[in-house]
C-alpha cells in the first residue's frame, strides 16, 4: 500500500475501508482489510474518524526483522538495523523498532510511534517467515536451512505467544526441508530475461554467482518449491508439527496469550547473557538463547511449567526468598506461570 499515491484530502484506502464496512454491515458479517506496507506509519490502522485510513490490520515487518536476524545472526542489507534483545523486547512491545529512529539500512529516521494504549497489538500481523522474507533470498532457503532446531521453537514461541496476529507460512510449522524459490511465468522472453538477470545481478552485489541463483522461469525452480507432504510425518519435522500445534493449543486456552492490550506486555532480558523474558499476564516466556545452560531469573515464584521445548530436559524451577529463576538448557524455551 506504500505504493499507492493518492493527494486527496479522503485516501482512496480511507475510501475503500469506508465502503468495505458498509459491505459488511449489508452481509451481516464482518470483512478485513490487511495492509501491507513497510512505512511504520500507526495511521494505516488508525480509525478513519480519528484520521486514520481504518485498516483493519498492518503487516508489521520489524518484528520478522528482529526475529530473524537475532535467531540467524544475519546483518547484511536491511538486517543491519536490528539482530539484538533490546530491539526484540521493543518490538514485543511497542510494535515498531523504526518508531521514528535512525535506519541506517536507509539512511534516515523512519516510522513512528504506536499509541499503546488505544491500539490493539491484533492490529498487526507478524511472521517468522512469509513468501516475500523467503521467496527474495537469492536461493529462497528457509529459516530451518540456516537455524538450529532450538532457536526455530524459541522463535515460534515468541511468535505465537506474542501480542500481535500472527501468520505462518506454508510448510514452517514442521521446518519444512523444501525452498520457496522466487519463480515466474512471463510469456515474454524480454521480460523473463530481465527478471533472471535483474535477479542476478542484484543478488552478485552480496556474493552470489549466477549459477546459485535459480531462474524464476526454469520449471525445475517451481517443482523444487512444492512441499513435501511425507516430511510431516517424519522426524524431526513431526517433533516441530506437534510443538506449533502445543503452543496454537495453549495459545487458544490462555486468554493472557490473546489480550491484545500493548500497555500490559513487558520484557526483562540480558543481552550478554543471552536470556529474554515475555511477560503475558501471570505467564512468561522464557528463552535462553546461549549455547550452554543457565539461570533465568524471574519476577515470581515458577507455580507451573506449562510448556517447554527442551523436553527429555525440562527446565528446573530454582527457588529464591522473594523472586524466582528457572534453569534453561542451551538454546530453549519454556512458558511457565508465576505467583
Amino acid at each position: 500500500m506504500h505504493a499507492l499515491h493518492d493527494t486527496r484530502a479522503l485516501h482512496y484506502l480511507a475510501e475503500l475501508s469506508d465502503a468495505v464496512d458498509a459491505l459488511a454491515t449489508a452481509l451481516g458479517r464482518p470483512l478485513a482489510l490487511i495492509a501491507e506496507s513497510d512505512r511504520n506509519d500507526p495511521l494505516t490502522v488508525t480509525p478513519r474518524a480519528a484520521g486514520g485510513l481504518g485498516m483493519t490490520a498492518a503487516w508489521d515487518d520489524d518484528v520478522h526483522h528482529a526475529l530473524h536476524a537475532l535467531l540467524s545472526g544475519e546483518r547484511q542489507g536491511y538486517y543491519v538495523d536490528f539482530g539484538t534483545l533490546d530491539c526484540l523486547g521493543h518490538v514485543l512491545t511497542s510494535v515498531f523498532w523504526h518508531d521514528g529512529r535512525w535506519s541506517e539500512f536507509r539512511g534516515r529516521s523512519h516510522g513512528a510511534p504506536v499509541d499503546r494504549v488505544h491500539t490493539a497489538g491484533h492490529r498487526f500481523v507478524v511472521s517468522l517467515q512469509n513468501h516475500d522474507q523467503v521467496g527474495n533470498r537469492a536461493t529462497g532457503d528457509r529459516l530451518s536451512a540456516s537455524v538450529s532446531e532450538g532457536r526455530l521453537r524459541i522463535g515460534a514461541a515468541l511468535l505465537l505467544c506474542g501480542p500481535y496476529s500472527p501468520l505462518l507460512f506454508m510448510g514452517e510449522e514442521w521446518a519444512a526441508d523444501t525452498p520457496w524459490q522466487y519463480f515466474t511465468d512471463h510469456g515474454e522472453p524480454e521480460l523473463a530475461a530481465a527478471v533472471r538477470d535483474g535477479r542476478r545481478s542484484e543478488f552478485a552485489e552480496h556474493g552470489w554467482t549466477a549459477e546459485q541463483v535459480p531462474d524464476p522461469q526454469h520449471e525445475g525452480t517451481v517443482a523444487a518449491s512444492r512441499l513435501d507432504w511425507a516430511e510431516p510425518a517424519k522426524e524431526p519435522h513431526a517433533g516441530m508439527l506437534a510443538w506449533y500445534r502445543a503452543l496454537l493449543t495453549l495459545r487458544r486456552t490462555r486468554p493472557e496469550l490473546t489480550d491484545p492490550r500493548l500497555d500490559r506486555v513487558a520484557v526483562s532480558f540480558y543481552e550478554a547473557a543471552g536470556w529474554f523474558v515475555l511477560n503475558r499476564g501471570g505467564l512468561r516466556v522464557v528463552v535462553n538463547l546461549a549455547g550452554s545452560a543457565q539461570d533465568v531469573p524471574l519476577d515470581g515464584l515458577v507455580r507451573a511449567v506449562l510448556l517447554t521445548s527442551s523436553v527429555p530436559n525440562p527446565p528446573v524451577p530454582i527457588p529464591a526468598m522473594t523472586s524466582a529463576a528457572l534453569r534453561l538448557p542451551a538454546e530453549s524455551v519454556a512458558i511457565v506461570e508465576v505467583d
